[in-house]
C-alpha cells in the first residue's frame, strides 16, 4: 500500500485534526499542558494529507471507541 494511503487502512484508527479552540478546550478539560500529551510526527502516514500543523492536537479514535490524543511535532 502506498504511504499516502495508508490512513485508509481498516487498522488504523480514525485521526481527526482539532482546531486551536477545541485543543485548548482539551487542555483545560484534562489540566495538562501541550507537553504532557504524547507526540505523533507530522509525516506521520495516518496525518498525510491531512495539513497537520506543528503544535497541532489530533483525536486519535480506535475501533473500540477509546479516544486518545496526540501533539503534532517536527518529523
Amino acid at each position: 500500500m502506498a504511504e499516502r494511503e495508508a490512513h485508509k487502512h481498516e487498522l488504523v484508527p480514525e485521526h481527526k485534526l482539532l482546531s486551536k479552540e477545541a485543543g485548548e478546550e482539551i487542555l483545560s478539560q484534562f489540566r495538562v499542558s501541550r507537553m504532557q500529551i504524547p507526540k505523533i510526527k507530522a509525516k506521520d502516514a495516518a496525518l498525510v494529507g491531512m495539513g497537520a500543523k506543528i503544535g497541532q492536537l489530533v483525536e486519535v479514535t480506535r475501533q473500540d471507541g477509546s479516544v486518545n490524543y496526540r501533539l503534532v511535532v517536527e518529523s
